[in-house]
């Protein structure tokens, strides 16, 4: 959907046109938010309860990713309905004979376009709760298996907006819920293997404590990243959901081989961010750092051990030797 639906109908010039209704109907209200928080925090408790100590406890994550899938399929298949309802609406304006026929047949589909965003609006509000619940659940921010996760609401923020989306969108200069305004700061990091519980947290909490530091900085931060859905990617979601930070998310393209990383990168440092927050991986992020400082870009190295700055490392582990 280009934009909201009140901007396209103003930009099809309808004000001419009144909705025709039962006079004796009333209007369908969407859910309640607090009603929403409560229904969906009670299904969720009961549901993992369930799993707990059965054979399905490790399905949980799985099965609670498809539970928020449920509202993020409705939510998509009634905002199908709106772009079908309003190619209608450009096909009718563009045929207008002026008869009470065609007027009639035009008002229908400005309703019936109004209604499913309504249903699109409420589906997405459920899917952002049952997002909550599963972040608080798993640790991890929920991402759909293809496409964007979009909030079309003028007071929701777009949580993940797939890489190639987002530049077509921008290319275009339409689809305002795929373009989240604010500054670009690129994360990159790979997947790492601890030797034990105590250092994976202190590198996750290395990871968060940069990222905090940086959001200090930049107020409008959009995160981007690789959607990498292990590793340090997996963090960085995870931490850009809990504190509301849009997300771009530019996953490998597999049709490009090798080159699929190098591409990557060329499309995130071509967003001109403030920052790049660098922690340890492969020789593709190496590149992607090498061509930040080329195009003066500011990189915030953090791949020494367990996230830390690898200059101050060196200097402390020198110091140790001579000690």
């Amino acid at each position: 959907m280009p934009t909201t639906l009140a901007a396209q109908l103003a930009a099809l010039e309808l004000g001419h046109l009144s909705i025709a209704s039962d006079p004796g109907a009333r209007p369908l209200a969407r859910p309640e938010p607090e009603a929403i928080d409560q229904t969906l925090a009670a299904v969720w408790s009961d549901l993992f309860a369930l799993f707990t100590d059965t054979i399905l406890e490790d399905q949980a994550e799985e099965l609670g990713w498809g539970f928020v899938n449920l509202f993020h399929r409705a939510a998509a298949k009634a905002s199908t309905r709106i772009d079908r309802a309003t190619d209608e609406i450009r096909l009718l304006l563009a045929t207008n004979d002026g008869s009470e026929v065609h007027t009639a047949e035009l008002e229908q589909q400005v309703e019936r376009a109004q209604a499913a965003e309504g249903e699109m609006l409420a589906l997405e509000a459920l899917r952002e709760t049952a997002a909550a619940l599963y972040l608080a659940e798993t640790g991890s921010s929920w991402k759909p298996a293809g496409g964007s996760r979009l909030s079309h609401d003028a007071l929701s923020t777009s949580a993940v907006v797939q890489g190639r989306e987002f530049l077509k969108a921008r290319a275009e200069g339409k689809r305002r819920a795929a373009m989240p305004e604010g500054t670009p700061v690129v994360f990159a990091g790979g997947r790492l293997s601890f030797g034990s519980a105590d250092d994976a947290k202190a590198y996750g909490d290395a990871i968060w404590r940069t990222l905090d530091r940086v959001r200090a900085n930049v107020a409008d931060m959009v995160l981007v990243h690789g959607g990498d859905g292990k590793g340090a990617d997996r963090l960085a979601a995870s931490w850009a959901e809990r504190h509301k930070i849009p997300q771009i998310a530019f996953s490998l393209d597999t049709r490009l081989g090798a080159r699929a990383g190098f591409r990557r990168n060329e499309q995130m440092v071509g967003l001109k961010p403030r920052y790049v927050v660098a922690f340890a991986g492969n020789g593709v992020l190496e590149r992607l750092v090498i061509q930040a400082k080329e195009r003066g870009i500011a990189v915030v190295d953090r791949r020494g051990p367990l996230g830390t700055n690898p200059k101050h490392h060196a200097r402390t582990s020198g110091e140790a030797v001579a000690a």
